[in-house]
């Protein structure tokens, strides 16, 4: 047998393993919650996901978006100092929007759009845990995790205004021509590390004390380190932080798409020339 079919008997025969010590370990692996609902029943089914999840951990990424517009004449004729005041202006108003929209009660909960989700292998085992009694539970911890988020927004405010302050007029024409996600691509580059660090610990408080998102975490880095769960689902923090930044910066790019699509619309003279200048044609 050759070394390379070596390697790949030893990577399935340590699947087996986890597999087997996710179902073996009841000391480690089981929890139980405040309802005193033995989470155990779930290993199995469980199980079975995370090796599905883990097929779909080395699928391509979602592709770049399409081709940005190029500069036109009307855009030239604009001064630097225009399309800085101008993108400026926007920006620090889908920021002001994103973050009321998002940071108070129910924006994130009360909304179909924004809601995030449970990590996806819950997803695919809720119909098992509501027939085994765990139904509160997970509804329980999407909740939490949707309060964690709307909890934790607010905080980005500070950050993200001194990102559009700093903006230089050479990072202000770029977005302004860059296409419909410029502006999400500058924030994430310039404030996504930090929102990390800053949102986590307020996650945390929320969703540590839920027995479910604990024992998940346990399931969940284990397969993680084995390839059945893909690295940025693999704990419960880390999943929400990371959903709810996403969710943020979307919400910033949709008030920018909404001004460059009807710059008429934006209530503002400068906005209007500026953006109205970058459309095609």
């Amino acid at each position: 047998m050759s070394e390379a079919q070596l390697s790949m008997v030893e990577s399935i025969r340590n699947r087996r393993r986890l597999l087997l010590g996710l179902s073996g370990s009841a000391a480690v692996l089981v929890a139980r919650s405040a309802w005193g609902i033995d989470l155990g029943q779930l290993q199995g089914q469980f199980g079975g996901v995370l090796q599905g999840l883990g097929r779909q951990a080395s699928g391509a990424a979602a592709g770049p978006s399409g081709g940005a517009p190029g500069a036109s004449p009307a855009l030239d004729a604009l001064s630097n100092a225009q399309i800085g005041d101008g993108l400026k202006t926007a920006l620090q108003r889908g920021v002001d929007i994103a973050v009321s929209t998002l940071g108070r009660h129910d924006g994130f909960w009360g909304s179909a759009k924004w809601r995030i989700p449970l990590p996806p292998a819950l997803q695919q085992v809720s119909g098992v845990m509501r027939m085994a009694g765990l139904g509160a539970q997970a509804d329980a911890l999407q909740l939490a995790m949707n309060r964690a988020a709307e909890a934790a927004v607010p905080k980005a405010r500070d950050l993200l205004v001194a990102a559009v302050r700093q903006m230089s007029l050479g990072d202000a024409r770029r977005i302004l021509t860059g296409g419909d996600h410029a502006a999400t691509d500058y924030f994430r580059a310039r404030t996504q590390a930090q929102l990390q660090r800053s949102f986590e610990p307020i996650v945390h408080r929320q969703t540590s004390r839920l027995a479910l998102a604990q024992a998940y975490d346990r399931y969940a880095a284990q397969a993680a380190r084995f390839g059945l769960l893909r690295q940025d689902q693999a704990n419960v923090d880390e999943y929400v932080t990371r959903a709810a930044l996403n969710r943020l910066y979307q919400a910033i790019g949709d008030e920018e798409q909404a001004i460059r699509a009807d710059p008429a619309g934006a209530g503002s003279a400068l906005l209007r020339k500026v953006f109205g200048a970058a459309l095609p044609g």
